[in-house]
């Protein structure tokens, strides 16, 4: 009958990490007595992959596609368990802003005014910019701000598992 269809098919990769696996081998021929760590080797193939023609390319392209069928055709056919994402409970209370998000929040509109095409992207990188220059004075009133709501969000957090015991 073949594989326990309860074994979690293993996942698709890409092209670059199909080409990476076969550099990785061709390193391991050629000099099979030395040691690259992941970084240093890391650097090395993407430094081959960028200089890789084309046609190479289609050739790890090709993997990654028959790969990405072979993973498709096993997930259909997977009987075990999915993975899901554990779903907020609706009733918690949410988590506060930091002091960076609630200083983000206050300057967004003003960014978004002298740069209207930018994406929110752009702004909050931006924003980011804003806050590293921002001396330890400016930023008090938001870590004043962010701690009053977090010392809320934990009182409220600790009342809600508390009610949530007593309703078990």
């Amino acid at each position: 009958m073949g594989k326990d269809s309860k074994v979690r098919p293993k996942v698709n990769v890409s092209p670059y990490v199909h080409f990476m696996m076969d550099f990785r081998n061709q390193m391991r021929e050629q000099q099979p007595n030395t040691y690259y760590d992941f970084t240093e080797f890391s650097r090395k193939c993407s430094e081959k992959w960028k200089t890789i023609s084309k046609k190479e390319k289609k050739k790890y392209e090709a993997l990654a596609k028959r790969d990405k069928d072979r993973y498709q055709r096993e997930m259909r056919n997977y009987t075990g368990p999915r993975r899901e994402r554990r779903r907020r409970d609706a009733d918690a209370p949410r988590k506060p802003p930091s002091s960076f998000l609630l200083f983000s929040q206050d300057h967004f509109e003003e960014i978004k005014e002298q740069h209207p095409n930018w994406t929110v992207a752009q702004v909050a990188k931006a924003a980011g910019r804003m806050w590293a220059r921002c001396s330890e004075a400016d930023k008090i009133p938001y870590e004043e701000r962010a701690a009053v709501l977090r010392a809320k969000y934990l009182e409220e957090r600790e009342a809600y598992y508390h009610q949530c015991q007593r309703g078990k």
